[in-house]
């Protein structure tokens, strides 16, 4: 009887829109709750601890789903990359070039913008990698809501796009923020990463395999002094995703199917919840528009993500280098680079790695992502929307033409 409804549920967290729809309605209700008269029990219930002696853990309830939630997220996140790498439209070096390019350039362009406005401030060292993350549910839902007009190589190119992009946050997330690496614990993890490779080319299933390893990996990252998150992109990265004979369906499409709706539908939300909960003040903001902290965010995502994929994206097909989407002009392409500039999840996490010596700066920061993001997705939805109009009366011209 409840097998039903179930998947039911599951088959429509699966879906782009209802996803985004439940990470802004997280967000939002943070956003109430934390300026409401009832604010203090919010940010009680974020520095709640729950400790795990036996494992020297000793967490808020915000850090777990920080470190712990937001690994499924992510490990969802690379079975996408593994996908688009071997079977998708990263196998194939033409159609690759194009998005990785734009990725790149989405990457590199705010991070410059981040670091010359910032430049001397505190926090700025690392924090100019705030703005360098394209959200690929929250970019997606708005294209699914306000796009449906576009050709389908929109989505293709966005998807592409953000999954390269991530990959880049996430490199840049070990780099900057690994301090006092211990050896012997990054020794085991890999040890980990070993062993679901080997349990995944010997095409074993249990999982009593893969959720031990998975557990052990994430707990050797944390030990080591790592984001434990890249426990989840390691192990999606690991994992097989051509189909054998006789199998129905590879385990990434399988494990994507299956965790996809619980980082929809928990995962990614919880995190909005305890992550977007930011007081805003008068002063605060005041600031969003006059802080250099601020501005930097601002200009890095706004200004940044959008320049920087569409102007390299242009200068990549006018000098041959890659090719534009089928059916996509370049007023499309720039309507998706304006969708670029959606930070949200992996911003916010940056954020709070960047900034933890730096309370106030960080929920400024946090601030700054939130009013981006919500300006992104406002003009780039109006921008899909026109260019929906243009695409559906070229169709209706196209279909009247043999009448003619």
């Amino acid at each position: 009887m409840l097998s039903r409804p179930r998947s039911e549920l599951a088959r429509y967290l699966r879906t782009e829109t209802v996803g985004g729809a439940l990470l802004l309605v997280a967000a939002a209700v943070a956003l109430l709750w934390v300026n409401s008269p009832w604010g203090q029990s919010y940010l009680d219930l974020t520095e709640t601890h729950l400790a795990i002696p036996p494992l020297h853990l000793d967490l808020t309830l915000a850090d777990w789903v920080k470190d712990g939630l937001l690994a499924v997220f992510f490990f969802v996140a690379g079975l996408e990359l593994k996908r688009e790498l071997v079977i998708g439209e990263l196998a194939d070096p033409k159609r690759a070039a194009l998005p990785i390019i734009a990725a790149a350039g989405g990457v590199v362009t705010p991070a410059i913008i981040a670091y010359a406005v910032g430049f001397g401030v505190d926090g700025m060292d690392r924090g100019w990698a705030i703005p360098v993350a394209t959200d690929i549910a929250f970019a997606l839902a708005v294209l699914a809501m306000t796009g449906s007009r576009i050709p389908a190589s929109a989505r293709v190119f966005l998807l592409s796009l953000a999954v390269v992009d991530d990959l880049m946050a996430i490199v840049l997330i070990a780099v900057l923020f690994t301090t006092g690496l211990a050896f012997t614990w990054l020794a085991a993890a890999l040890v980990c990463c070993a062993g679901w490779w080997f349990a995944q080319r010997k095409r074993w299933t249990s999982p009593l395999i893969y959720i031990p390893l998975a557990l052990i990996c994430w707990y050797a990252l944390h030990e080591a002094h790592i984001h434990p998150t890249l426990a989840g992109v390691a192990c999606g990265l690991l994992t097989r995703v051509r189909r054998d004979d006789g199998e129905a369906e590879a385990p990434a499409a399988r494990w994507e199917h299956r965790f996809q709706p619980v980082s929809a539908g928990l995962c990614v939300p919880l995190f909005a919840l305890f992550a977007a909960g930011v007081p805003i003040n008068s002063a605060m903001f005041g600031d969003l528009f006059t802080d250099r902290l601020s501005l930097a965010i601002i200009l890095g995502l706004l200004l940044g993500k959008t320049v920087g994929i569409f102007g390299i994206s242009w200068l990549a097909i006018r000098t041959g280098i890659a090719e534009r989407p089928a059916h996509l002009d370049y007023r499309d392409m720039f309507a998706l680079s304006v969708l670029g500039a959606i930070g949200f999840t992996v911003s916010l996490l940056v954020a709070e790695l960047a900034l933890q010596d730096y309370p106030d700066s960080a929920e400024l920061a946090k601030a700054a992502v939130l009013v981006t993001s919500m300006a992104a997705s406002l003009a780039g939805s109006a921008l899909l929307l026109r260019r929906g109009r243009v695409h559906r009366a070229r169709r209706d011209a196209d279909a009247l033409e043999p009448e003619q």
